[in-house]
C-alpha cells in the first residue's frame, strides 16, 4: 500500500493514506470540545514504572503531551477520562482464558501487582488528573467490551460521541478500546504522541493496523488546532 509514498515517516504515511482514502488530510478534521472525551488508558505504575510485571518505560516520555492534551480539552469544555485495569478476586473470575497465558508465578504476580490497594494500580505520579474528571475501572483489554466498565453509560450521560485514545499500550488496551468504541460508533482519533508501547515498531505497527478502518490518527497540537 502506498509503495509510491517516498517519505516513509509515520505522520506522512498517515497523511498520505487520508489523501487516497479520502481525498484529504485528515479523518476528522475538527472536535467540538463539549462532545469530546480524552480516555487515558493505564497509565498506571504496573504498566509504566520499571520493576513491574507489564512496565513500558517509554510510557513515561508521553506524560507532558497527555497532559497537556487533557489541559487543553479541559479548557474547552471537554472530558477527561482516566482508565485503571483492576485485578481484583472478581475481576477476571470467568476469564480462564487469559489466565493460561501466564505462568501460574506470572498471574499471582499481576493480581498482586494490580489489586487496588498496591502501589502499581495507582496512576502516575507525574499525570496531571483532577478531582472532577472522570475515573473508571476495567477488567478487560478493552474499556468498552460488555462487563469490563461502565465508560460507555458515562458517555453517553454526557452526551459525548468523540474519543482521543491516549496510554498504554498502542497495540493492546488502547487499540482494543479504540476498536471497540468506534463500534459502539464513538469518533476515535488515536492521540499518537500520547501512547506508548513497548517498541517503537510495536507503536507504529499498531496505529497503521487500525488507522483508516476504525480511527484517525493525530498529535496533540492537530487536535488542539480543530478543537471548537
Amino acid at each position: 500500500m502506498l509503495d509510491d509514498i517516498k517519505d516513509t515517516s509515520l505522520s506522512a504515511w498517515l497523511r498520505a493514506a487520508t489523501q487516497k482514502r479520502l481525498g484529504r488530510d485528515y479523518i476528522y478534521d475538527q472536535f467540538e470540545a463539549a462532545k469530546t472525551a480524552l480516555i487515558v488508558v493505564d497509565m498506571q505504575n504496573f504498566f509504566m514504572k520499571e520493576g513491574f510485571l507489564a512496565a513500558c518505560p517509554m510510557a513515561i516520555d508521553t506524560v507532558p503531551a497527555v497532559n497537556r492534551m487533557a489541559q487543553k480539552l479541559r479548557q474547552k469544555g471537554g472530558a477527561v477520562v482516566w482508565i485503571q485495569t483492576t485485578a481484583e478476586p472478581e475481576a477476571t473470575k470467568d476469564w480462564d482464558v487469559y489466565q493460561g497465558l501466564y505462568t501460574p508465578e506470572n498471574w499471582q504476580r499481576r493480581n498482586v501487582e494490580l489489586a487496588e490497594s498496591h502501589e502499581g494500580y495507582e496512576l502516575w505520579s507525574g499525570l496531571e488528573a483532577l478531582p472532577d474528571d472522570i475515573y473508571v475501572k476495567k477488567t478487560r483489554f478493552s474499556a468498552f467490551i460488555h462487563g469490563s466498565s461502565d465508560l460507555d453509560a458515562q458517555l453517553k450521560a454526557r452526551d459525548i460521541d468523540t474519543q482521543l485514545i491516549a496510554g498504554v499500550a498502542t497495540g493492546i488496551c488502547c487499540e482494543s478500546t479504540a476498536r471497540d468504541g468506534m463500534m459502539l460508533n464513538y469518533k476515535t482519533t488515536m492521540v499518537v504522541d500520547c501512547l506508548a508501547a513497548k517498541t517503537q515498531d510495536e507503536h507504529e505497527n499498531g496505529l497503521k493496523g487500525i488507522f483508516g478502518q476504525f480511527c484517525d490518527v493525530q498529535t496533540v497540537d492537530e487536535i488542539t488546532a480543530r478543537l471548537k
